[in-house]
């Protein structure tokens, strides 16, 4: 049966797929919250217990990738706590400004330049750059692979069971 609540529903999930590109759109939470209208819709039958427990699981994963990846690796790379913060801070308000560039530049450029004065140490600071930029875009990755997994997922598990 298809009523709007299912069609937000898979709206939902869709549109979870789609914010994994776009920076401060919880992907991983628009995918928990596509779920579980479409199973409280369903009557809590669709999809099953253990296909609710997987993709639960799956998105619970992603919304903690996008909040916290960027961030490990920036201290992976040897960064401070109050460096990731602060990079985090700038590089979102350049990215309201000059989109997915200025927000990987400032989170680059921030992590540098905090981590130079810092510690002195060139190679150092480059490297905690580095990973912090790399960190960030594999987590998109990431989240595109878990956001898109959860939705082919929820499709296998309704349509097909």
């Amino acid at each position: 049966m298809v009523d709007a609540l299912s069609v937000l529903a898979v709206a939902l999930l869709v549109v979870a797929v789609l914010g994994t590109v776009v920076p401060l759109v919880p992907s991983g939470l628009l995918s928990l919250a596509g779920l579980y209208l479409y199973w409280w819709n369903a009557g809590f039958s669709e999809p099953g217990p253990v296909a609710l427990a997987v993709l639960t699981a799956l998105a619970l994963v992603a919304a903690l990738v996008e909040f916290f990846g960027g961030s490990l690796a920036a201290k992976a790379g040897g960064a401070s706590w109050g460096t990731t913060g602060v990079a985090a801070a700038v590089a979102i308000a350049l990215m309201l400004v000059t989109g997915p560039l200025g927000l990987l530049v400032g989170l680059f450029g921030t992590v540098f330049l905090l981590e130079f004065v810092r510690s002195r140490d060139l190679h150092g600071s480059g490297r905690s750059a580095v990973y912090a930029t790399l960190g960030t875009l594999a987590s998109t990755a990431m989240q595109v692979v878990l956001t898109v997994t959860i939705l082919l997922g929820f499709l296998v598990a309704v349509i097909v069971f």
